[in-house]
């Protein structure tokens, strides 16, 4: 049975609504926390129609998957993804089977913590404009898509509206304190490492990604999401090439298909066609199967 995409979960959850993003979906179980990941699907900061079928249970799903896997590496915050433990806090389970996370309630640190292995993306414009990624002055002549020697920390600070705002190491001591930004840095850079050597084996380079961390008692933790196709940048290890735009396997087709459009990023756009739908669903699934070796 293939079921519908899921656009918003209010409708489905018997619990105060906490925070509706782009994407997830937060509400309060008290000691806990809810998190239903809806098929909704943003780009340049639009909320799109129609929404992605098995988009959210992937994301979900994913990210359980390498909670479970760093778990030896750092703390994080699920309590568990059974949907069938939230009793009458949620009605048809079967909808929300999959897309759902209930987490221990932690205080976010509002500081993105992204690492890039690669320079592409946000981080090849910066180079191309100054020779430097948010403060780390970088060798002349990297090209596009280049390997760094080793993979470098550039955070960002969170703006729930807007875009985050790229900074130094120096600014985000400022911010948060020397000592939890050299932890978070240390962490963010062995989590990158784990992952992208995981990766590797499946024939997927993982070119950037970003985390979020929160504490609880004072221990750091990691929560949100992790290594999914919405937090990082995968290529296949196949199309991998210098100088060009690599196709990623993530949301690319949306990305591709507004880029080509009419559209004036100034107002809603008009729905996705479908085929553009099926291909986003058909690469979030893939993504899915590849690195977990599981089929949803």
């Amino acid at each position: 049975m293939t079921l519908p995409a899921l656009s918003t979960a209010t409708h489905l959850v018997n619990v105060p609504l906490l925070y509706k993003g782009k994407v997830r979906e937060l509400y309060d179980l008290g000691e806990h926390v809810l998190i239903v990941v809806t098929d909704r699907i943003s780009a340049f900061d639009y909320v799109l129609e129609p929404p992605v079928p098995a988009k959210g249970t992937v994301l979900n799903k994913l990210s359980a998957f390498w909670f479970e896997q760093t778990a030896q590496l750092i703390s994080n915050h699920v309590v568990h993804t059974d949907v069938n433990l939230l009793g009458d806090a949620v009605k048809d389970k079967d909808l929300l089977d999959g897309r759902i996370m209930v987490c221990r309630k932690a205080e976010r640190i509002d500081i993105e913590c992204v690492v890039r292995g690669y320079i592409t993306g946000g981080g090849w414009r910066q180079y191309q404009a100054s020779g430097e990624v948010n403060g780390i002055k970088l060798p002349e002549g990297l090209r596009k898509n280049e390997a760094f020697p080793e993979p470098i920390f550039t955070p960002a600070a969170k703006n729930d509206v807007g875009h985050d705002e790229d900074i130094t190491l120096s600014r985000m001591k400022e911010l948060v304190g020397e000592e939890l930004a050299l932890q978070l840095q240390d962490k963010s850079l062995m989590l990158y490492k784990y992952a992208r050597d995981y990766c590797a084996k499946k024939g997927i380079i993982l070119a950037d990604c970003k985390f979020e961390f929160g504490l609880i008692d004072g221990e750091i933790i990691l929560i949100d999401e992790i290594f999914t196709p919405d937090s990082s940048r995968f290529w296949d290890e196949k199309n991998y090439a210098l100088d060009i735009e690599i196709d990623s396997m993530d949301k690319e087709p949306v990305r591709t298909y507004l880029a080509s459009s009419d559209w004036d990023k100034n107002s809603a756009p008009d729905p996705l066609p479908q085929d553009v739908v099926e291909e986003t669903t058909r690469r979030y699934t893939d993504i899915y199967s590849r690195i977990t070796a599981m089929s949803l």
